[in-house]
């Protein structure tokens, strides 16, 4: 089952004296930020929702005040806080795209017949990404190419690679 809320970002660190926070984007766009009001902050297993004021935007950071947070000892407590947005609010992507956290799970079958285990990580090397598959061979290593990648199907938990391909291109654990 997918999650309703998709994680966004990480506070890292106080920014200033006056409750400023910086955020490390975990998104491939940094600009979807531009414009959010609301974010969710999980506590235990419930996701409460924040006021942000986004005030300015770096490749590598975004900068914004969190409601309620005036100072920087406030703004320290925050430090290494996970940001979430839902779904409702999430980017458009493309046909054929899928978020990263959707893909953790999911069953790795090869089109010869072989069961390759469960998607453990998402390596980005640049480039192309790597899917880390372990189970019954080991840990296989998987570009995340069109060529070996026939299909993801997240209702059935299940991606389904081209067994050609896949010896030609995978990395599997010796």
């Amino acid at each position: 089952m997918l999650s309703e809320y998709l994680m966004i970002g990480e506070i890292t660190k106080p920014q200033g004296v006056r409750g400023e926070v910086k955020v490390r984007p975990c998104t491939c766009d940094p600009d979807r930020f531009d414009g959010l009001e609301t974010v969710y902050i999980k506590k235990g297993e419930t996701y409460a929702p924040v006021r942000i004021a986004v005030n300015r935007l770096t490749p590598d950071a975004v900068y914004m005040n969190v409601a309620g947070v005036t100072d920087r000892d406030q703004a320290e407590k925050l430090r290494g806080t996970l940001l979430y947005i839902d779904r409702a609010h999430a980017v458009e992507l493309d046909e054929d795209t899928t978020f990263l956290c959707d893909l953790y799970g999911l069953r790795g079958q090869v089109s010869d017949g072989r069961d390759l285990g469960e998607l453990t990580d998402v390596m980005q090397p640049g480039g192309n990404d790597v899917y880390v598959f372990r189970g019954p061979l080991g840990e296989v290593l998987v570009p995340a190419l069109k060529s070996v990648v026939l299909s993801v199907d997240l209702e059935k938990g299940v991606m389904l690679l081209d067994g050609r391909r896949l010896d030609e291109v995978a990395v599997f654990e010796e």
